[in-house]
């Protein structure tokens, strides 16, 4: 409960789901990769339900495009529960560790990030579409939420404000680990017990993460995220490369 719950404080400030945090240390603590990324699901649904509420409060979610987003995403999320059966433990921290390398990229320079004029032309719309369903495959794959290809696509394709795109992000989340979560559970990936525990603390730290994220000083909390992040990518390629089989 405490590690869903820390998870669910940071993830749902900045948008990304605390996958990022609870998916590396079950690895370490030698899950295979389909159990921790179903346990995370679980935990990141619960916490992207906690978030939305409150988002919701203030007004902050863009419905419109949170919903197209998070539909799209859906067949992703389907094929990514499928493929975790076919990926070996040094392959995922490898891809793993990339991605992380990707999202603490992101974390570090999402104040740099502007939004331009509001936009879904057709042109947009295709590149919404691809990154989607890509989104959907990292969420199921990974257990971590879509969060890392949202956020930009979001403020740098469509034009949100930050503001806004970090809780549509989580909005979009909920559907999305939704469905990864079930399509985890046909397969006989999570255990439910864990899933649980990790669900109730993700669910009152994204109340508590949602709430601070108006109070706390952002540039902190983005380079304690970004060097938790920088040294846990590390450790998983530095586990795939000394322990390849």
């Amino acid at each position: 409960m405490p590690l869903g719950f820390v998870a669910g404080v940071i993830g749902s400030m900045i948008g990304l789901g605390g996958g990022f945090i609870v998916v590396p240390l079950l690895t370490f603590f030698g899950y295979s990769p389909t159990l921790a990324a179903s346990n995370s699901l679980f935990a990141a649904f619960s916490n992207s339900i906690a978030s939305t509420t409150s988002y919701a409060k203030q007004k902050r979610i863009v419905y419109s495009i949170g919903l197209k987003l998070a539909l799209i995403s859906i067949p992703g999320t389907i094929l990514g529960a499928y493929i975790s059966d076919e990926v070996s433990p040094p392959l995922f921290k490898m891809l793993f560790g990339i991605v992380l390398v990707v999202s603490g990229i992101y974390i570090y320079l999402r104040r740099k990030m502007e939004s331009k004029e509001y936009d879904l032309s057709k042109q947009i719309m295709i590149l919404v579409v691809a990154a989607s369903f890509f989104a959907g495959i990292i969420s199921s794959l990974f257990g971590i939420g879509g969060g890392v290809v949202f956020v930009p696509l979001m403020v740098i394709a469509i034009g949100l404000s930050m503001k806004l795109a970090a809780p549509t992000s989580q909005f979009i989340l909920m559907f999305a680990s939704a469905s990864g979560m079930i399509m985890h559970s046909i397969l006989g990936h999570p255990n439910y017990y864990e899933a649980g525990m990790l669900s109730i603390g993700s669910f009152i730290g994204g109340m508590v993460g949602s709430k601070l994220s108006t109070r706390v000083n952002e540039q902190k909390l983005r380079i304690f995220v970004t060097i938790v992040i920088g040294a846990t990518a590390v450790k998983l390629i530095i586990d795939a490369l000394v322990h390849p089989s």
